[in-house]
């Protein structure tokens, strides 16, 4: 019989970026801006930003099987909150189910992100940490992104 193990994990990342919320917001807003940073020149991304629209990102992992993060969003709130809940599949296997809060705080000229996940994690196929670095990757991305777009103005 195989052991079935469940974890739950919540972190919260903050980062500040030299942006206002309007552009921080668009750059998880805008399909082609959000596949840069956040889906990697590999891996195939679809975003349909809209309450109740799906994005999902699949690529694969580093011993080659199929990696499909896919999200649905909950709640927008224009330059302020996104709300989405998500799946991680390694293959056929469900690997972490989670909830996500974006949030967007104006300070001075710049923006405060506060990202907070509460996540189930299946089986020892993702640990806690992972997902925590991982997307501490994509948010420092993010701030590579913005960055991109201050320098093309």
């Amino acid at each position: 019989m195989t052991e079935h193990v469940v974890t739950h994990a919540t972190f919260t990342l903050e980062r500040l970026y030299a942006a206002s919320p309007a552009t921080v917001f668009a750059a998880w807003a805008d399909p082609e801006a959000k596949a840069r940073w956040f889906a990697g020149p590999d891996a195939e991304h679809e975003l349909d930003f809209r309450v109740g629209g799906r994005e999902v990102n699949r690529g694969r992992s580093d011993g080659g099987a199929v990696l499909t993060f896919e999200s649905w969003y909950r709640d927008i709130v224009q330059n302020e909150r996104i709300v989405y809940t998500s799946t991680l599949s390694e293959g056929q296997d469900l690997a972490t189910v989670s909830l996500t809060t974006v949030q967007f705080y104006p300070e001075g000229g710049s923006t405060r992100l506060l990202l907070t996940e509460q996540g189930t994690f299946l089986d020892g196929r993702e640990e806690p940490r992972w997902r925590e670095q991982g997307t501490g990757k994509w948010l420092d991305a993010l701030a590579a992104e913005l960055l991109r777009n201050i320098e093309q103005q």
